[in-house]
């Protein structure tokens, strides 16, 4: 059974093999970033305290390091990794689901060869597989295994899982073991803490594992002496080094995420504003679990949030009434309030609470509250199974989640040829759900194609959905730029510094249009303001020393250069430019970058 699920999440995803970067943070983290490469001790230390583009995530640079040392920048070895990485979490989660069907049967789940009445291990073997493929082969995983800057997804949900597994096996000591003499539960708090170091999402797992003592594994609440017992009170004590541990990343995580200016403030988004963003959230991942069609690398947060509006009123009354059923149900039907209560706090990190970033969801935030949905499908298969009581039954609803789970697996093949380079990943996100990111990082591609006329239709569109994002109006004028429309190139970077006074980018942009036009005093403020604002910017320096150069300042010109190395020590051009002005022939123009 555990072969089966291996092999066929491994065909679901192998597309992905193929694939290459994308420019959606893949430029900005492995492209162009050569800090990671390796694993000496410079690039460690860099791993342990880099919050690039606002995540701490120590685990996943080490990981990436060592995919670089074994297959330097080929994209295929990245990708093999993060395959099977979700392979193995396929494979843990099968696992993880048939122990706890066997708890929540109260079957012994050590007893795996016994024969139980209906069949009873057969159908939780089966269902234990559904669950672990209709998690594993579902197209909105695609996002976090075809997209290789989301190698935390899966290392992440490696470690979570393998901590889940570990507790379950913990659960078997008997109450009075104290904590330091179960290795499985050292187990699991060191997988923990290694997840967390892969991605922090998982910081919610101690209330996952609370939720999982009352329900499957009834070690608390009223089935299991009350909770002011003493056995209770003692499981609720045992999770306090996981509580601590969350705690401790918290900040971090948050000053990271602030530092990248992801997230957004309480002057821009009131209590009322994240409660609305978070049901729509909880919504939206049940929906698109249901229905995965149009998927998309950005849902894009639209503003003003109108809280009367249709998608926010309905969802909000379809959380309240699944809360309602769950609760109505929670004896009868335990799962389904177990399932629900793992699942909006798994998907808490991730929802308008902390909203972070532009978008008011993601597939790849369904990662890990998915699990608790697909083990509650695991759950029904499982009831289905036991009381069908005839083979013809049994074999039928088999054949109908083979079914479910071969259209989930051809849908996912589909999803992942989209991550396959940037011109498909762009076009489809346009068509299938149009934004400003989308927009904008399609005429980007589009201007590095020189295809001038459809760039500027793209950079007018994204411009149309967020007017105010300065981005859009420094490459808008980069392109013109290029053109050698240098005016209304200006034009545009005004309207950026209007937004954004202190974007460093449309200073130096500005500079290079007027180093173009031969304004070279000029062209030297922007360049000196650019590296006042951004210091590390070894572009400006660059560009600033070719100006001086130009101006026949070659020691000047030097020591920009020379700056323009020490912030990047691997840059051919600055070099070049150093060994022209230290000969101090200045023969031939000085060439931008």
């Amino acid at each position: 059974m555990l072969s089966l699920v291996a092999v066929v999440t491994f065909a679901a995803f192998v597309p992905a093999l193929q694939n290459g970067f994308v420019d959606w943070d893949d430029d900005k983290n492995f492209i162009n970033n050569a800090s990671y490469r390796g694993l000496g001790w410079t690039q460690l230390k860099w791993m342990w305290t880099t919050t690039l583009l606002g995540h701490w995530v120590p685990v996943t640079w080490m990981s990436v390091g060592l995919d670089y040392l074994v297959w330097g920048m080929d994209p295929f070895g990245y990708h093999l990794t993060n395959v099977l990485l979700h392979v193995a979490n396929a494979v843990l989660f099968c696992v993880v689901a048939l122990r706890l069907l066997g708890h929540g049967a109260d079957v012994n789940p050590d007893q795996q060869n016994r024969v139980l009445p209906g069949d009873q291990h057969v159908a939780r073997y089966v269902s234990a597989a559904t669950a672990a493929l209709v998690f594993a082969v579902h197209p909105l995983r695609v996002e976090s295994v075809a997209w290789i800057t989301e190698r935390r997804d899966v290392l992440s949900g490696l470690f979570y899982l393998l901590a889940v597994l570990s507790y379950v096996l913990d659960s078997r000591n008997a109450g009075a073991v104290a904590i330091w003499r179960r290795t499985w539960y050292w187990v699991s708090f060191g997988s923990f803490v290694l997840g967390l170091l892969s991605k922090a999402i998982v910081l919610t797992l101690p209330g996952v594992l609370i939720v999982l003592d009352v329900f499957p594994l009834r070690r608390l609440g009223g089935g299991a002496g009350g909770w002011l017992s003493r056995d209770s009170r003692r499981r609720l004590a045992e999770k306090a080094p996981f509580v601590l541990a969350s705690l401790a990343v918290v900040p971090i995580t948050l000053s990271a995420a602030k530092n990248a200016g992801n997230l957004g403030s309480v002057a821009v988004l009131g209590l009322l504003d994240r409660l609305a963003i978070s049901c729509y959230g909880l919504i939206f991942y049940l929906r698109k679990t249901l229905v995965p069609l149009d998927l998309a690398p950005v849902y894009e947060l639209a503003f003003p949030i109108l809280l009367v509006s249709a998608p926010y009123l309905v969802s909000g009354l379809l959380v309240a009434a699944i809360t309602v059923l769950a609760i109505i149900a929670r004896r009868p039907w335990p799962a389904l309030a177990a399932a629900w209560i793992a699942y909006v706090m798994t998907l808490l990190p991730v929802s308008g609470v902390f909203q972070n970033g532009i978008q008011i969801a993601a597939d790849r935030y369904s990662y890990l509250p998915s699990l608790p949905l697909a083990m509650l499908v695991g759950t029904a298969a499982f009831v289905g199974l036991d009381a069908t009581g005839r083979l013809h039954l049994g074999v039928t609803l088999g054949l109908g989640i083979a079914g479910v789970i071969a259209v989930l697996g051809v849908l996912t093949w589909q999803q992942v040829g989209v991550w396959h380079d940037p011109e498909r990943l762009w076009v489809h996100a346009v068509a299938t759900s149009p934004s400003s990111a989308a927009h904008y990082n399609l005429a980007n591609l589009r201007s590095q194609q020189s295809r001038w006329t459809e760039a500027i239709e793209h950079y007018q569109a994204a411009a149309s959905i967020r007017p105010d994002w300065e981005n859009i109006q420094v490459n808008w004028g980069s392109t013109l730029a290029r053109q050698g429309k240098l005016d209304d190139a200006i034009a545009h970077y005004r309207a950026a510094l209007r937004f954004h006074p202190d974007n460093a980018r449309a200073h130096f942009n500005w500079g290079n249009a007027l180093f173009a036009a031969g304004q070279l005093d000029e062209a030297i403020s922007h360049y000196r303001e650019a590296v006042r604002l951004e210091p590390d910017l070894a572009e400006v320096y660059n560009n600033w020393g070719s100006a001086l150069a130009q101006q026949g300042k070659w020691q000047e010109a030097v020591a920009q250069y020379r700056e323009a190395l020490r912030v990047r020590p691997n840059y051919p051009l600055a070099s070049k430019n150093l060994e022209q002005a230290l000969s101090r022939g200045g023969q031939g123009p000085v060439r931008l970058p």
